[in-house]
């Protein structure tokens, strides 16, 4: 009679392994299960959500910033402002503008998700759902954090030329991509059906693309008119 072998038992994962894993579950693995899982794993903080949120976007305005400040050096020298030894400033400038402009962006990135998230959850609470904020702020965080930094590796390759719309279509293919996780980790987190999940969801996001719409619109009927007498001015030649 054969006896049990006592192989060893390998730990769980921890730390930023853990997070790795958590990460890879949420994106290669998307169900109802997979969601619920992550939510009622006691890991799941909303310290930990928002640190995650944090990275990403860091990461993400980092190197968008690089990437613009790049584009923007390449069309103040083939423009007639830029003037000789301007571009190596603008290449400086666009730097300064990445180190200190990031971490404001991404500190931004983390209200706005806190913000949004807890409204997703209320809703649920109110549509019959019955995860908590934390659980909700850490399922979902696992699943845009790792498009953060998909995206702004995405970034960077949209500066290849003649390639840059390739590397477009693959970005909002992936937003769409976890937009549908979303929903699916809202209804594995509170264990209702696809109806409130999308409600739960889409509602807050509509609402707050229309505020963005509203403020974008008011602000352009305001500045248009001076914006068209600069314009003028520049085209303008000089007497």
């Amino acid at each position: 009679m054969n006896e049990p072998t006592n192989a060893p038992m390998l730990p769980p994962p921890s730390g930023v392994s853990e997070w790795f894993s958590v990460w890879r579950d949420a994106l290669t693995r998307p169900s109802e299960q997979t969601f619920a899982r992550i939510a009622l794993s006691p890991n799941a903080k909303l310290t930990t959500a928002l640190l995650w949120v944090f990275l990403g976007s860091l990461v993400n305005f980092l190197l968008a910033s690089l990437v613009q400040g790049r584009l923007m050096s390449q069309m103040m020298q083939n423009s007639d402002f830029g003037g000789q030894g301007f571009p190596g400033g603008a290449v400086g400038g666009g730097l300064m503008t990445a180190i200190c402009g990031a971490p404001i962006g991404a500190l931004v990135s983390v209200v706005l998700f806190a913000i949004v998230t807890g409204v997703v959850q209320l809703l649920a609470k109110m549509f019959g759902g019955h995860g908590t904020f934390d659980q909700l702020a850490y399922a979902i965080a696992a699943i845009v954090t790792p498009f953060y930094f998909v995206s702004g590796l995405l970034t960077l390759l949209s500066a290849i030329p003649f390639a840059g719309w390739c590397f477009g279509i693959v970005g909002l293919l992936g937003a769409i991509y976890v937009l549908v996780l979303e929903v699916m980790a809202v209804k594995g987190v509170n264990q209702f059906g696809w109806g409130q999940a999308i409600g739960s969801l889409l509602l807050p996001v509509i609402a707050i693309a229309c505020c963005i719409s509203v403020v974008v619109g008011s602000l352009l009927s305001v500045l248009a008119p001076q914006l068209m007498d600069t314009i003028n001015s520049i085209m303008t030649p000089a007497p």
